[in-house]
């Protein structure tokens, strides 16, 4: 089993396309990862990744916009494509598995004043697959 998690900001909104009668949610997400080389230079490398969740639950969708960041993880394989200069590239590619929403991103006006008007109301749940460590167990002592 291959499996890859990755922590990233979308690069723009994602799309809903159905292949086959099954609906896909494509959007791509940068990682940068920012270190000082040797020469103390500062490096900041971003390595962009191409996403693919497969669902029949399409609500999700509505939360990619561009900017927001995301945890997901999934089965990651290499896709290739021609460039607008005419040169091959290679781009990492996850089938998703699980995704969560960790914030960021701009909102609307619209957005920010139902936010205001309806702040009483809880957050709801979009993730289909709870992680392990997301889980919250009634007693604070296990044993």
């Amino acid at each position: 089993m291959i499996k890859t998690t990755a922590i990233g900001h979308l690069g723009n909104d994602a799309i809903v396309n159905s292949v086959s009668n099954r609906n896909v949610i494509n959007f791509n997400i940068a990682h940068t990862e920012k270190y000082k080389n040797a020469d103390g230079v500062d490096i900041n490398k971003t390595v962009w990744i191409g996403c693919s969740y497969w669902s029949e639950k399409l609500n999700i969708a509505n939360y990619l916009k561009k900017g927001i960041q995301v945890y997901v993880e999934g089965v990651p394989s290499v896709k290739s494509y021609t460039d607008k200069n005419g040169v091959v590239q290679n781009q990492l590619a996850l089938r998703i598995t699980s995704i969560q929403l960790l914030g960021g991103g701009q909102k609307t006006t619209q957005e920010q004043s139902t936010q205001q008007e309806d702040s009483s109301m809880p957050p709801q749940p979009i993730n289909q697959q709870p992680s392990p460590e997301a889980v919250e167990y009634e007693d604070d002592l296990p044993f």
